[in-house]
């Protein structure tokens, strides 16, 4: 250990490559989770926001699996980034015919080398995939693209065969290799060993590619950075099929904060290229995921929101700012009072000591009745307790939402916006869609919000069931949550959004928590 930084001790870094290259295969591997299928506009959004954040290489798709994957790489091909743009393909003509017609800078040219993969599923022998492999590398290298020959379920693969295979494709031109670990089997001491092996033993650039079947992908693609790999197969998020892929977000914090290694990219931008991915991929991020969860920075218990108060470095590891994020201090049953009167200080409430533990009752009270306390909950139950219950800076005057089979769904608000009256009209997807699009453009000029997240439940059975909405909203840095209960999901959605956005208006109107870090 040689170095310590936000309070943890960091390790030596002189045995990880200069130059570590980061391939991100959202795109393709990671599109194929089962339920994700992109448009190729919403893959091209998806290509800018990688290359904004320094990714190095961009697989874009699978070229040849339709017309539109095709149309998908070219168009992300043809955007000018700066990023390489790489097209999977298998051991086929056509295949790599597909990638040169999508005009991608090089071909993630995957070939089976498990005896399991070549007998069982290809029907073939080892010797006749030694001559696919040297016939389609030298096509792909004829074509002009630059070629990067996967071994798929390599770590199941016989290492002599294995090392005969990519010498194969060398000597026909490829510029570098990557071994698969296709189903997860690694342990990181294993793949320290057998990533070094290929590094030591071939005479091109050694790739790393996992998958978390068994939740080690992260470590053993950082294992095999360690044992010379100059580049690394990841995901934002994690995607990927069955458990998905190693998660760019983490090796590459993890290289930094532990290792002391910056891999170029855009750490800040981090969390809201994680949001992006989710929301256009319909794969919610699990709150308590690393780096980029809802939880991820949120604290509640009293024992460590107090030491968090007072020095952050207590109970995080990570800077929040290096990821795009802030800390927050979420209400509930086990928080202490430090905790809710800093969160009520930051929303512009100051309660005397009295009021301070009948507000911190209030709280605990909710929570053991089994509810989520929002910061809407908070700031109603603040302001009632201090006699401080005003009008909200966002009213809800009126509201009109059409919508059916032949007709585009269209929403029409009237708010009351700091004592001025705004109306404006949206359409969206559904009624709900509408109604808060038409919300956020009423309030765009003095509340610019983001809609980060969005749950339903049913409380009640029935056509006439309750229903509980749960948004989260953020402004710039900051963000709020709150619900919304009612039999109608328009106006259930209308009262948890406005709730948000209300309570970003006291948060933006009177500043956030006194910053006490000690680093």
């Amino acid at each position: 250990m040689s170095d310590v930084k936000w309070g943890i001790a960091l390790l030596d870094p002189n045995c990880f490559p200069k130059k570590i290259k980061i391939l991100d295969t959202t795109l393709r591997d990671g599109e194929q989770t089962p339920g994700v299928s992109l448009t190729p506009e919403n893959k091209l959004r998806i290509a800018k926001r990688l290359d904004e954040l320094g990714v190095d290489i961009i697989e874009a798709g699978f070229a040849a699996v339709s017309q539109g994957e095709l149309e998908a790489v070219k168009l992300i091909a043809e955007a000018g980034l700066k990023a390489e743009i790489c097209s999977c393909s298998r051991v086929t003509i056509g295949d790599i015919d597909a990638v040169s017609k999508a005009e991608a800078d090089s071909i993630h040219l995957v070939i089976p080398t498990s005896d399991l993969h070549i007998e069982w599923k290809l029907k073939k022998t080892r010797d006749q995939m030694l001559q696919v492999t040297q016939k389609c590398v030298k096509h792909a290298k004829d074509v002009g693209l630059v070629v990067e020959l996967s071994a798929e379920d390599a770590t199941r693969s016989d290492k002599d065969y294995l090392k005969k295979v990519f010498r194969t494709g060398i000597d026909a031109g490829a510029d570098r290799v990557v071994a698969c670990d296709t189903v997860g089997v690694l342990t990181p001491e294993k793949a320290y060993e057998f990533y070094g092996d290929l590094v030591q033993s071939l005479s091109v650039p050694v790739s790393v590619h996992c998958h978390n079947d068994f939740g080690m992908a992260v470590a053993n693609s950082v294992s095999a950075l360690r044992a010379g790999c100059s580049e690394v197969h990841c995901t934002i998020n994690g995607l990927g099929e069955r458990a998905g892929n190693a998660s760019l977000e983490e090796i590459v914090v993890a290289l930094k904060s532990l290792y002391n290694i910056d891999v170029g990219l855009k750490t800040e931008l981090l969390y809201s290229t994680s949001q992006l991915v989710s929301r256009l991929s319909g794969i919610m991020v699990q709150p308590n995921k690393a780096i980029v969860g809802e939880n991820a920075f949120t604290h509640e218990s009293g024992i460590h929101t107090q030491g968090l108060l007072e020095n952050p470095s207590t109970y995080e590891s990570i800077d929040p700012s290096m990821v795009g994020v802030t800390r927050r201090i979420s209400p509930g049953k086990h928080s202490g009072t430090h905790a809710i009167k800093a969160s009520v200080e930051a929303m512009g409430i100051h309660p005397t000591d009295e009021q301070l533990r009948e507000i911190w009752q209030r709280v605990k009270v909710v929570g053991d009745k089994g509810k989520t306390v929002s910061d809407a909950d908070l700031l109603a139950i603040a302001e009632a307790v201090t006699g401080l219950e005003k009008p909200k800076a966002i009213q809800l005057q009126e509201v009109t939402v059409v919508s059916g089979n032949t007709v585009t769904p269209t929403a029409s608000v009237r708010l009351k916006v700091n004592e001025n009256d705004i109306t404006e009209a949206a359409i969206g997807v559904g009624p709900v869609d509408a109604v808060i699009n038409a919300v956020k453009k009423a309030v765009l000029a003095t509340e610019p919000v983001t809609l980060e997240q969005y749950h339903v439940k049913s409380i009640t059975g029935g056509t006439d069931a309750m229903v509980e909405v749960v948004v989260r909203m953020r402004k710039d840095t900051k963000t709020a949550t709150a619900t919304g209960v009612r039999e109608d999901i328009v106006m259930a959605s209308m009262d948890a959004v406005l709730a948000g956005m209300n309570v970003l208006t006291a948060l933006n109107g009177n500043g956030t928590t006194k910053k006490t870090e000690k680093q």
